[in-house]
């Protein structure tokens, strides 16, 4: 019940501020386990989040530095959400994640693990990868523009709309977490979803996948797919 007033509370305030295109938005599968990952620009990317789906087995993470203040602890408990440690292995929260992954559940992860200083995308840390592989859960890449947090303050101040973009690409697989070289898996598995979160977003965007091989693969087989259409 509070997710659902929270979600209209939310829907309302974003249709007064913003325009939100959300074409592809069809792609979040209504059921089953996801592991859906983007890229971080602001804090309006949270409220998306619980807005994009009408699923109410949304697994929400929260950083720990939010814990200090009663608003969030009040918002975490009310949402079931977990409290994440951004800059240790935080094995506990991990291993609730995923439980409920196994139980079917959606996880919306930011690989970069906080939001972007200049709007382009920064380097993926591999805890969204263990997920995957622990669980077995489909990877969702998905793209948001218009909601970094420096043009949102400056758009709204002088009374603008924001324009929210939000593509979603196609799920992806990954294999289970093998017992050697675990790390090299790891960095190559948050290496594919990064540079699949890269290739749907705008070039500007990119930031240190801008010139990955496998980014240029993906564009370039979108290219040829498009030509074919």
């Amino acid at each position: 019940m509070f997710l659902k007033l929270l979600r209209l509370v939310c829907r309302t305030i974003l249709r007064i501020i913003a325009r939100i295109d959300t074409a592809e938005i069809d792609r979040i599968p209504a059921s089953g386990a996801c592991l859906a990952v983007s890229n971080h620009l602001g804090r309006l990317d949270a409220m998306l989040a619980i807005v994009l789906s009408n699923r109410d087995d949304i697994i929400m993470m929260i950083a720990e530095k939010y814990q200090a203040h009663w608003f969030w602890r009040w918002l975490a408990a009310n949402l079931n959400a977990l409290w994440l440690d951004r800059h240790n292995a935080d094995f506990h929260t991990l291993r609730e994640v995923q439980k409920r992954l196994k139980a079917g559940g959606i996880a919306a992860v930011a690989p970069e693990g906080t939001r972007s200083a200049t709007g382009q995308l920064q380097p993926g840390k591999p805890g969204a990868a263990y997920l995957a592989a622990k669980t077995g859960a489909p990877i969702l890449p998905m793209a948001i523009t218009g909601t970094w947090d420096k043009e949102v303050y400056g758009r709204l101040k002088r009374f603008q709309r924001l324009d929210i973009t939000i593509r979603v690409g196609e799920q992806f697989t990954v294999p289970p977490l093998p017992r050697h070289n675990k790390d090299e898996f790891l960095q190559q598995v948050t290496d594919e979803m990064m540079c699949r979160i890269a290739a749907l977003l705008p070039p500007e965007n990119r930031g240190v996948y801008a010139e990955h091989p496998r980014l240029q693969e993906l564009l370039q087989n979108q290219l040829e797919k498009e030509i074919g259409d």
